[in-house]
């Protein structure tokens, strides 16, 4: 049924349908489209472009639910997707989550968590957490990254989480990892906090988990600047560790906090300083020949580091 907005002002129509919840109808659209006056084809712009936006946000979560669906059809429920967070940073814990929700959820703007600004990312935790059916988050310490090392502490984190769950979950989905002996079937996808929903909305609330804890980690060690870069390698961060050395959530096992110490051999410093002024490939040729005979000379770790770094200058 065709309707007629003429009677309304301009700034009627902008408060019911552009600022308030009054339905968008194609009745409404169509009313906007034919009205003569251009503040009115103005604001029918506007809510077409919102709608496509929508439209195309409904088919990106679609798309993310794919293989949940098949799950929930098969008659698999409880499905919990699993991601962490933490990997990289030279301090603080790794934190895993584990989410649960029930068939058919649809929750707009869940995504992996890199790709969200840090207030949409804080507000979209919330919302996981009161859509889910159930979510659980779990850590590895500082000492158990040194002691396991980052990878094998990660995995602990995600079984920590999956084990905190209120009830075991029938299905797991891992971003591109597997918990081992956790007794409970299991799918892996690469990259999989940006194709699957369960498991982006585990990377949102294992991301804003850990920046809470950095946050706090903070105020404990304010000369680090936890609050801001989230224990990554910042030059704000490494200037800090260089200046008043690591604290007690520095991991310890990353050689890097130990080169920042400058408690490497002389010769490491040398061929980093000759390695970083190199500029030509006739340079890197020279400086890999000199990496290669000295390799016996520095220690594994020393010599590890150079080389990557090296590889890393060819493929630039």
């Amino acid at each position: 049924m065709a309707r007629d907005l003429t009677h309304l002002s301009i700034e009627e129509i902008r408060s019911r349908f552009l600022e308030g919840d009054e339905p968008v109808t194609a009745p409404v659209l169509a009313a906007l489209r034919r009205d003569p006056r251009s503040g009115v084809r103005q604001i029918h712009g506007t809510l077409r472009r919102r709608q496509e936006r929508q439209r195309q946000e409904r088919q990106r979560i679609d798309a993310m639910l794919n293989f949940e669906r098949v799950l929930w059809k098969s008659g698999v429920a409880r499905i919990a997707g699993v991601d962490e967070a933490g990997v990289g940073p030279l301090a603080g814990p790794v934190v895993a989550a584990a989410v649960v929700f029930a068939p058919g959820v649809h929750l707009e703007g869940v995504d992996d968590s890199k790709k969200i600004d840090p207030a949409r990312r804080e507000a979209l935790a919330v919302e996981i957490r009161e859509t889910a059916v159930d979510w659980s988050v779990g850590l590895a310490e500082v000492a158990e990254i040194d002691r396991l090392n980052v990878y094998h502490a990660a995995i602990l984190a995600m079984r920590r989480a999956v084990e905190g769950l209120a009830e075991p979950p029938e299905h797991v989905l891992l971003d591109a990892r597997e918990i081992p002996e956790l007794g409970i079937p299991q799918n892996q996808f690469e990259k999989g906090d940006g194709i699957s929903f369960s498991i982006a909305a585990a990377s949102i609330l294992a991301k804003t988990h850990r920046d809470e804890l950095m946050r706090g980690l903070a105020r404990r060690f304010p000369e680090y600047g936890f609050a801001r870069h989230k224990g990554y390698g910042t030059e704000e961060h490494q200037a800090a560790i260089r200046e008043h050395g690591p604290c007690a959530v520095h991991r310890m096992s990353y050689q890097v906090i130990h080169e920042l110490c400058g408690e490497l051999s002389d010769l490491f410093y040398r061929l980093r300083d000759e390695l970083a002024a190199a500029e030509t490939h006739t340079d890197l040729t020279r400086f890999e020949d000199e990496l290669t005979a000295q390799k016996d000379t520095l220690t594994e770790g020393e010599y590890r580091k150079l080389r990557l770094v090296l590889n890393r200058r060819w493929k630039s």
